[in-house]
């Protein structure tokens, strides 16, 4: 039995955990996936947004027609794009197995990883065993849930599979309305796709602050057809070859869309089923989640865990962040272990209009009892807004007024991902809104300064409720 010194499970961001540092140690990487990388290299992050590009570029007439720009989009060649996306990607994910199986100290297993005891793993036809073990095996699509004909499972697609479609379809049908379903929903859209997006409750993005969400759904509604509270009952054939989706109301009542492909994008399952973690003693907690410390330490000692599998955010930006713990911890004295720090973590949804935000939101802060100053402020309202004659985006800030920090931040608009920063830095490093608002310059006229006056707004409005206090 082959004995190594640290064992990772997973090649995505457990495959960046192994840098230099570890030369001298003896290390297995252990995946089972098709394609070597992880999901956000060959089926998430990476070629959903070298999608979502020329899905701009798509809906862009719409905006310049607005500065008397007259463009046309005379078609989308789907092939192209997909060839363009998965030559590039498909070359990344082959060399970075080849590099590792040419590693000194690496021994690379593609089989599946199951636990025999805490030391003990079976993978394949191998056993090996391993002083310290990491868990990064990340998270799959949920599936449908309803038994389909089986001529007609072809055409049940997740994110895993719907982006290396050799045709576009026609006519898609959603079921979801979360970050996945929101970022196809413009993709296929845009370019020329007939859509459906069906959700089970009455919101879309049910996470993000309820302001945020209901104007979203206003601009989603305009490129889709927007269906709430309704859950798919049966998949089956329906006429001239095509795909038949019924659907019940929370009466009863039947519905049917028809469509060539349906794309599942119900939510992530955790994979950690297979680990046989019992075996282990690794704790889990409900739908599979690897219950894990500040140091990403499961609850046996020289098991860690990260990623999708333990993390409450299913973000690669957080993945990441975790890499960075476990990777110092497994070189470290007990003495000088690290935490993740979650305290202010991001999120984007790269749809159109792009949102993006971090901290809490409204409502969050009204149902913990949080005292907090609002502010809104348009992009139509600053001059680089006037120049893009932008309708309906604006920026949303959150802060505590007794000590002027931000609580929230929250952004639906062009460049939402990257307006949002400066707020994240902010809130990581304590920064004060009046710091942040008066003590650097703000290019005029850029974007930017959408941000700027909300800052200045949060101190307008708490100056207007000590006044309507008197």
């Amino acid at each position: 039995m082959q004995h190594f010194d640290v064992a990772v499970i997973g090649s995505g961001s457990g495959n960046s955990l192994i840098d230099e540092r570890f030369d001298g140690l003896q290390v297995a990487l252990i995946d089972d996936n098709e394609e070597f990388g992880g999901t956000c290299l060959n089926r998430g992050c990476i070629p959903t947004k070298m999608f979502v590009l020329p899905a701009d570029f798509a809906v862009s007439p719409r905006d310049a027609a607005r500065v008397g720009v007259d463009l046309r989009l005379e078609g989308a060649d789907w092939a192209k794009m997909r060839d363009r996306i998965f030559g590039r990607i498909d070359p990344i994910s082959v060399g970075g197995l080849d590099w590792r199986e040419r590693s000194n100290n690496v021994t690379v297993f593609r089989s599946t990883a199951s636990f025999i005891d805490a030391h003990t793993l079976q993978v394949g036809e191998d056993r090996i065993s391993a002083d310290q073990i990491v868990i990064a095996t990340g998270s799959r699509p949920r599936p449908l849930g309803i038994d389909v004909p089986e001529d007609l499972q072809d055409r049940i697609h997740t994110s895993d599979d719907i982006m290396r479609l050799d045709k576009q379809p026609r006519r898609l049908v959603i079921l979801g309305a979360g970050f996945i379903a929101a970022e196809f929903a413009h993709i296929f859209s845009a370019l020329g796709t007939e859509v459906t997006v069906i959700n089970r409750s009455g919101t879309v993005l049910r996470g993000e602050d309820e302001e945020i969400s209901r104007a979203f759904a206003g601009h989603l509604s305009r490129a889709v057809r927007l269906i709430f509270n309704q859950k798919v009952d049966v998949v089956e054939h329906g006429p001239a070859n095509d795909l038949q989706v019924v659907t019940k109301d929370r009466n009863g009542v039947e519905y049917v869309y028809f469509a060539d492909a349906v794309l599942v994008a119900t939510g992530r399952i955790r994979n950690s089923e297979k680990l046989n973690l019992e075996a282990a003693g690794v704790e889990v907690r409900d739908e599979g989640q690897i219950r894990v410390n500040g140091a990403q330490r499961t609850s046996v000692e020289h098991i860690w865990a990260m990623g999708d599998v333990s993390s409450d955010h299913l973000l690669k930006h957080v993945a990441n962040a975790e890499m960075r713990t476990v990777q110092h911890n497994l070189l470290a004295l007990e003495s000088d272990l690290v935490e993740t720090d979650h305290r202010y973590v991001p999120h984007a949804v790269f749809s159109h209009p792009q949102i993006a935000a971090v901290g809490a939101t409204e409502q969050q802060l009204l149902e913990w009892g949080t005292p907090h100053v609002v502010s809104r402020q348009r992009y139509g309202d600053v001059a680089y807004g006037w120049a893009m004659e932008d309708q309906g985006h604006f920026v949303k800030l959150l802060a505590d007024p007794r000590n002027w920090r931000l609580l929230g931040a929250h952004i639906m608009g062009p460049q939402a991902s990257t307006l949002i920063q400066p707020l994240i830095q902010a809130m990581s490093f304590g920064l004060s809104v009046p710091d942040m608002a008066r003590g650097q310059y703000w290019i005029h006229p850029s974007l930017p300064e959408v941000v700027e006056n909300a800052l200045l707004g949060l101190m307008a409005n708490q100056k207007r409720e000590a006044l309507d206090a008197r």
